[in-house]
């Protein structure tokens, strides 16, 4: 079957936008056939800075014909029904349609509308200017003449060639020329900008890669990929080095380089006395290049390694000169910065009311910082005040949870006085990915507590599922205290997440108070703190997906989790028990025996049938219900006894001793007596049941 060879080369693209523009291309392109009639076997996408490629084999050469009936009106219908038919059928008069009798509804009209299929070609030519135009670029430009002109094409970079070839795999292909733009599809493309930029005739994928690569262009990005991380641990490790290997850099810099060449530069080891988190931000930020250390060790070297897109003739060298120029250059900034953040700020003297107003010491840097920062009146949020305004209310809550906690009182409110006083240092203000890790740098220089500095840098995690939860009691204190100020602050004023839109990382912050309550086993009363219904909503929404994601099952969690259940820890603790019972045999058992009791109950409760107060001893005619009802009352008080002494498991076993009596009442005991009086007096025992389960779990939200 024939293959679809597309490729649209530009001047280079950003790498951030490659490899999504690429799957984009194939989707618009696949789905665009397919809704033609046409189908295919398989769809593979490439990408390089300067070009998009889609390689499609097995496409079907034709569309199908179609035959498709459509039935009108009444043949005695107005003469309007009867026009619109014709006029959707695409018919002019009443004669090209049939008449078809019905038995029953009379003669009718049915229009027969025949679509011949068209060649694969035809539908292509017609697809693809389309989908150049509507390209879904997150940015797009215009260039050249025909850029003042209304409706002129807009790309990311400026559009060159198209390349668009069909045919067999082993037979000529055809090229099919559509335009766009004064831009016609051909089967001519180009090689490596510098190495090989003469024109390259293709015809179907297989020579276009083979060309391509022969033209120093390695298509498929996962292949860069792999030979620039290949090649950068090996002259690493060459050098008596190791790679301080980064995924996202690594992907970066394979959207820069068509033909990835590997070089090591170097600079002055007297940089090194810098921060390793700043240097290595720095060279990547800047010149896009990787960091090595010794084997085994977590200190940097002063090696760097760099991907260069060319061949030098000089092996490398004056690329590794110029770009040891621009690392040294930056690393002096930073070296600026790191100094800097270390000295005393120069206006010291406008500072004394926001040191007095937070207890800072004006001879320390770090406290310097945050009362600059006070000072500022630096914004936080329009509606919610300042940074200053924020410290002050973290401060206040993490005094309070301290207590919950058991962190020390001192130590938890020296870190939330400082927790953002990094915000105001030049390091941060050049990398703002740094906030906390500088902090924390800043506090060790200048004497802090331990407790201190880590709550510094830890305040701000977990920051998602697999970050890790801070482990210390003061950085645990303001870390709880940090995400329920923003959270309070913004469910205050009205700013909460809806579908997926989440500006202020809200479900981020109601997810690290989870698994900090959860992981470091707090008891925390969220609602008495928050003072929200809703917000402790939000809560239990994220605690169903935190549990669902550690292999809960929804309709346990849904069990044990009430409306007022504002202690997660508590919620996550009986799940952990209700889901042990609840596979056990006895569990099993007891569940289908109160899932009878409670559908019995709510049925005659919806009909209004009379049920008794309370159980009456003297009414209780048959051994089964007797026996139901002593062991009712036994596992009763001792589920309740388990659950006050917050001892779960013992209360699931607790009430795993009803399994006999509830399965011998409902084989001998007839719920509904005649007598008004007895059956009142069983559904209460029924009730009973509903009540007894009902201190560990909803037994009637439980599946099976």
């Amino acid at each position: 079957m024939p293959n679809l060879l597309l490729e649209l080369r530009s001047e280079e693209i950003p790498a951030r936008m490659q490899r999504k523009a690429a799957g984009d291309l194939k989707k618009l392109v696949t789905d665009a056939l397919v809704e033609a009639g046409l189908s295919y076997e398989g769809a593979r996408e490439y990408w390089t800075p300067r070009r998009l490629a889609l390689d499609i084999h097995g496409l079907t050469a034709r569309s199908a014909d179609v035959r498709e009936e459509r039935k009108g009106p009444r043949t005695d219908a107005n003469e309007k029904a009867i026009e619109g038919f014709l006029r959707g059928a695409g018919l002019s008069s009443v004669s090209e349609a049939q008449v078809v009798s019905d038995p029953k509804k009379g003669d009718f009209y049915v229009a027969v509308i025949s679509k011949p299929g068209r060649a694969t070609e035809e539908i292509v030519s017609d697809i693809m200017p389309g989908i150049i135009r509507d390209f879904p670029w997150p940015k797009s430009m215009r260039w050249g003449k025909a850029s003042s002109k209304p409706g002129a094409l807009r790309w990311v970079r400026p559009l060159q060639s198209i390349v668009c070839t069909f045919g067999p795999e082993h037979e000529e292909t055809t090229v099919i020329p559509f335009e766009i733009d004064g831009i016609t599809a051909s089967n001519i493309t180009y090689g490596h900008r510098f190495h090989a930029p003469e024109a390259i005739t293709v015809r179907r994928f297989d020579d276009y890669a083979a060309n391509l690569e022969k033209a120093k262009v390695i298509l498929d990005a996962e292949r860069r990929k792999d030979i620039i991380l290949h090649d950068a641990r090996d002259i690493a490790f060459a050098n008596g080095l190791e790679l301080v290997e980064d995924e996202g850099l690594l992907e970066e810099v394979s959207g820069l380089v068509e033909l990835p060449q590997v070089l090591m530069g170097s600079f002055e080891e007297d940089y090194l006395s810098i921060p390793s988190e700043i240097i290595r931000l720095t060279i990547k930020t800047n010149q896009k290049c990787f960091v090595t250390r010794a084997s085994g060790s977590e200190t940097l070297s002063n090696k760097f390694i760099l991907v260069s897109n060319i061949q030098a003739s000089d092996g490398g060298k004056e690329i590794v000169h110029g770009n040891g120029k621009v690392v040294r250059a930056r690393l002096s900034d930073a070296l600026h910065f790191w100094k800097r953040d270390q000295g005393n700020l120069p206006d010291l003297d406008t500072l004394t009311a926001s040191a007095a107003k937070f207890g800072l010491d004006i001879n320390k840097p770090l406290d310097q910082r945050m009362a600059k920062l006070d000072a500022l009146n630096v914004t936080f949020h329009a509606k919610l005040g300042t940074q200053g305004a924020r410290v002050a209310r973290i401060r206040t809550l993490a005094k309070e949870l301290a207590d919950i906690t058991g962190a020390d009182a001192a130590l938890t409110d020296r870190a939330a006085v400082l927790a953002k006083a990094d915000l105001r240092t030049e390091a941060v203000g050049e990398f703002p990915e740094l906030q906390g890790l500088m902090g924390r740098k800043y506090a060790v220089l200048q004497g802090e507590n331990a407790s201190v500095a880590a709550a510094i840098e830890d305040h701000y995690k977990p920051q998602g599922p697999s970050d890790r939860v801070p482990e210390d009691r003061v950085a645990i204190t303001i870390a709880l205290a940090d995400k329920l100020d923003t959270l309070i602050g913004f469910w205050g004023i009205d700013e909460k997440p809806t579908g997926s839109k989440d500006p202020f990382a809200l479900r981020r912050a109601a997810l690290g108070v989870v698994r900090i309550l959860l992981e470091r086993r707090i008891r925390l009363p969220l609602l008495e703190t928050t003072r929200d219904g809703d917000l402790l909503s939000f809560f239990h929404d994220r605690l169903k997906v935190y549990l669902r994601d550690q292999g809960a099952r929804h309709d346990l969690i849904d069990a044990v989790l009430t409306p007022d259940a504002d202690d997660l820890l508590m919620v996550a603790r009986r799940v952990e028990a209700l889901t042990a019972f609840i596979t056990s045999e006895d569990g099993k058992n007891l569940l289908a025996g109160t899932k009878r009791a409670t559908q019995l109950l709510a049925a005659e409760e919806k009909k209004g049938t009379v049920i008794a107060d309370g159980v009456s001893q003297a009414l209780l005619k048959l051994d089964a219900e007797k026996e139901l009802f002593t062991a009712i009352s036994s596992a009763s008080k001792d589920a309740s006894d388990a659950v006050a002494g917050e001892d779960f498991r013992s209360a699931m076993e607790a009430l795993s001793k009803l399994r006999g009596p509830v399965d011998r009442f409902f084989e001998e005991v007839l719920v509904n007596d005649e007598d008004a009086a007895i059956r009142a007096n069983r559904l209460a025992l029924l009730r009973l049941i509903r009540e007894a389960t009902g201190t560990v779990a909803d037994f009637s939200k439980i599946s099976g």
